[in-house]
């Protein structure tokens, strides 16, 4: 049998390897347009910003390594110019002499990936100008930024996506002062603003101008030096700009041999990963597959799942038919100077654009036993199902243990877990470790709570309205009078949880009432003694004052 790979990296060269591994005699050539084949994509701003200081560590395998251990024919700089799916043939272009040849297949793969949103601006072809999907373009962008490093060396990162963040760091990393450019309200859309807010201040913190709700309108020369003109006409004068504002399925090929397109824009594949010509694989970037949790198409951008396709899609073409592919919940992660932020499933953003009905939890919980030292808060956000308690997403900010969280509840959301499995998880408990009450277990708690209708939650923006509304309504601070005295919100008033039962006479029962806490704990406490002292509308704030000082308009 003769297995034809158009593409490397973690789709290709994934496939080729476990194809070889199934099967010893099996035939393989593998055809990349790189130099290329196996190589450590997500190192790449790392390389850049000297984290990573020998190029070598980012090639996994060499052509000629990979070659000789897997008993495949790899081609590089030889790019597939068209499928001829009528005689099973691929048109090949050699781009080291120009000769173009025909090869024959019995089962082709496809791992084309995906390629870089360049928008078609006036100024687009400037120099200084570069998109970052592969060692090429990576080689590009640490020579001009060496050439250019000065001490007013100015970069520009068009896109506050988890790349155009990691770029950022890394160019702040070696001298550079980065201006990071957002269309959207705040960087980092994958999250929801509570969660993207602590990122973005920590930006700042560290010396990075960040500009959100401004997009790129064109790029012009001036004085001599690339400068990039926002919308407004904000003029930002640098030395280089990284365009990172997306990527797109590399559907050239499929769509020129008729293969179907689906709607989300990717190459339509089955359970089994092949696309509409049975003979024909498709894996990685460039694929749409139906998500999980809406069960709608949608393209996926990530090395983890390009692998696990990659291994579905070879086990399919040896044994046909033999293993589905689940789809991916989008589980991603970005270190941020000190920072790590993550996130999978479907973001509020996301689950309000689709009309689903869902609640959020915020928490603050420690990464660890609060009486062991050294610990700073994972700041959790968990979306659910509030008719079955079905985890819908989750995303987490902190400094230590992050991964550790969000990875318990996408490996339950992937199996369509529930918030009742997170109350009942168990997890390894050490002081220096985690706590006897995980934040996953905690956040699955307060969810609990909320579905049990023993707690009413009210969010940070919604807490908002009712101020600017006016409303006659409680608005009850239950913290200690020495926190109270640091700061507060508008029109609050101020009675300690523990002291709270001797105030009860003091708050009009036929008003909303509206509590809250540090980060929502005593606030719950409070809520539950109003609710059974007669007050029928009782409300706790999400996140408490951490979270509404990030992202409320009337503190005090």
């Amino acid at each position: 049998m003769k297995y034809v790979i158009i593409g490397g990296v973690a789709g290709g060269a994934s496939a080729a390897a476990r194809l070889k591994r199934l099967n010893e005699d099996a035939e393989i050539v593998l055809f990349e347009k790189g130099e290329y084949i196996s190589y450590a994509n997500c190192g790449l701003p790392y390389y850049i910003g000297n984290t990573i200081e020998d190029r070598k560590k980012l090639f996994l395998q060499t052509p000629v390594s990979f070659g000789n251990r897997y008993d495949a024919d790899v081609r590089t700089l030889n790019e597939v110019t068209a499928i001829n799916r009528d005689r099973k043939t691929v048109s090949v272009k050699n781009l080291r002499n120009g000769k173009e040849y025909e090869e024959d297949y019995d089962i082709l793969l496809l791992s084309p990936g995906a390629e870089p949103v360049k928008p078609h601006v006036q100024g687009i072809d400037l120099p200084n100008i570069f998109t970052l999907r592969n060692v090429a373009d990576c080689d590009k962008i640490k020579m001009q930024a060496i050439d250019n490093l000065t001490d007013n060396a100015a970069a520009v990162v068009i896109g506050g996506g988890f790349i155009g963040l990691e770029m950022a760091e890394n160019l702040r990393k070696i001298g550079y002062q980065v201006t990071v450019v957002e269309k959207a309200d705040h960087v980092l859309t994958p999250l929801d603003w509570p969660m993207a807010a602590i990122v973005q201040q920590h930006l700042v913190d560290k010396g990075v101008n960040v500009i959100t709700g401004n997009g790129l309108s064109c790029f012009k020369d001036h004085d001599g030096q690339l400068a990039v003109v926002l919308e407004d006409n904000t003029v930002l004068p640098c030395n280089l700009a990284i365009l990172s504002i997306g990527v797109r399925p590399n559907t050239t090929l499929a769509k020129a041999c008729g293969l179907k397109i689906g709607e989300a824009g990717g190459i339509w594949v089955n359970e089994y990963l092949q696309t509409s010509d049975e003979c024909i694989f498709a894996v990685g970037d460039a694929i749409e597959y139906p998500h999980p949790v809406t069960g709608k198409p949608y393209c996926n951008f990530l090395a983890g799942p390009a692998n696990l396709q990659a291994r579905t899609a070879a086990m399919n073409m040896v044994y046909p038919q033999s293993v589905q592919y689940q789809g991916s919940v989008s589980t991603a992660i970005a270190k941020i100077f000190d920072l790590t932020a993550a996130c999978t499933g479907l973001s509020e953003n996301t689950l309000r654009k689709l009309g689903m009905t869902y609640q959020t939890v915020i928490t603050h919980p420690a990464p660890h036993a609060t009486y062991y030292p050294g610990g700073q808060p994972i700041h959790l956000k968990l979306n659910f199902d509030p008719e079955n308690g079905r985890i819908l997403g989750a995303q987490a900010v902190g400094t230590q243990n992050v991964d550790k969280q969000i990875d318990v509840i996408s490996l339950l959301l992937k199996h369509q877990g529930t918030i009742f499995d997170l109350v009942n998880s168990e997890h390894a408990y050490a002081p220096p470790y985690g706590s006897a009450k995980s934040p996953v277990m905690f956040a699955g708690m307060v969810a609990e709570n909320i579905y049990a209708h023993l707690m009413n939650p009210i969010q940070a923006a919604e807490l908002d309205e009712i101020i600017d509304r006016n409303e006659d309504f409680n608005l009850i601070d239950v913290r200690e009078i020495q926190e109270f005295k640091t700061g507060t919100i508008q029109g609050a008033v101020n009675y300690p949880v523990d002291e709270l039962r001797e105030f009860l006479e003091d708050i009009p029962q036929d008003k909303k009432t509206i509590v809250f806490c540090e980060v929502g704990l005593r606030g719950y406490v409070a809520s539950r003694i109003l609710m059974q002292s007669g007050f029928n509308t009782v409300y706790n704030l999400i996140g408490g004052m951490k979270t509404y000082r990030l992202v409320g308009k009337h503190n005090q």
